[in-house]
């Protein structure tokens, strides 16, 4: 079977099980999430910008990774109105807590910020990869946005590991305490 075959086949979702919430609360937990990660990603790259402004060689990388995340947020909040989804009550939080992240890993240093983004993206990776397997053909669209995203956010980690994250001061602690914190603001999102 050639690759243009086997994606032609439609795709179902997994199999429902008793127990499990319904298709279209599974879905709305999706979006409300997402909409609330690329939300905190916007200010966590403005409070870098803040904190770093043009006094950087990567001045306009971090710009280019901010642009990407609020053509996302842009995608998350289209989302949200057209199929009626509560955003998360975490969003004021996000806001404050998103900034502080992007500007204190800055005031660490250039390298700092790089290593943000990496922790943040490699997160961000599994959860966009977990819920593209998740989503049927039912929800195709859904999916190939969420795909695409995927692939920008590796971008973003790419750019990070390229310009010296893993040189950061405390490398290896720095980025289990930004996954971990990444993780819990998915969990909290999806549910508040």
């Amino acid at each position: 079977m050639t690759d243009s075959a086997a994606t032609s086949v439609p795709r179902p979702g997994p199999a429902r099980l008793p127990g499990d919430r319904p298709r279209r609360q599974e879905v709305a937990r999706m979006i409300r999430v997402d909409h609330a990660g690329e939300y905190g990603a916007v200010r966590i790259y403005e409070g870098q910008i803040a904190v770093l402004g043009n006094q950087t060689a990567n001045a306009g990388v971090l710009r280019h990774m901010r642009d990407q995340e609020r053509e996302h947020l842009a995608t998350f909040e289209r989302l949200v109105r057209e199929r009626r989804v509560r955003p998360t009550a975490m969003t004021p939080v996000w806001h404050v807590m998103g900034f502080a992240l992007g500007a204190g890993t800055a005031l660490l240093g250039e390298k700092a910020a790089m290593a943000c983004t990496v922790a943040v993206e490699e997160a961000i990776d599994g959860h966009y990869q977990a819920q593209a397997d998740r989503l049927g053909d039912d929800d195709a669209d859904l999916r190939d946005t969420v795909l695409r995203f995927r692939e920008e956010e590796l971008e973003h980690r790419d750019i990070g590991l390229r310009n010296g994250a893993e040189q950061a001061p405390a490398y290896p602690v720095l980025s289990s305490a930004i996954k971990g914190g990444t993780r819990f603001a998915i969990w909290v999102s999806e549910r508040i």
